[in-house]
């Protein structure tokens, strides 16, 4: 059974930094896609960034392009998003998600599991 705890959000000003962290278990899970995901209550869930597991080629979603950087550990079994120069529009519920498709894509019909989410709000 596969599980990815996610941790690190917090609340900020605008215009400050944060980094998520999302631990996958068990550690010799061999997924092909690691992602973000971000869900604001009545909106669709929408794609931040991913990487193929291997931790190369990361890919991003147009809105936080040149702002997020999503990076990978192996040897903590962790991927992190670093998230800088935030907005109020960063505020969501952001979720760590993996998939077994050997074709990444920030697409959540893609996504075999879940985790249980962590909250990040900025304030302007």
């Amino acid at each position: 059974h596969v599980q990815l705890v996610e941790s690190g959000g917090a609340s900020v000003q605008a215009g400050g930094s944060l980094r998520l962290s999302c631990e996958w278990y068990p550690r010799a899970y061999g997924t092909w896609c690691m992602y973000w995901f971000r869900q604001v209550p009545g909106k669709e869930r929408e794609g931040v960034g991913g990487m193929y597991k291997g931790g190369k080629l990361p890919f991003y979603g147009g809105s936080v392009r040149g702002r997020f950087t999503v990076s990978q550990d192996n040897a903590k079994n962790t991927v992190y998003l670093e998230m800088n120069s935030l907005n109020s529009e960063d505020t969501a519920m952001y979720y760590c998600a993996a998939s077994d498709d050997p074709v990444c894509r920030l697409d959540p019909s893609v996504v075999n599991y879940w985790g249980q989410g962590t909250q990040v709000t900025v304030s302007s």
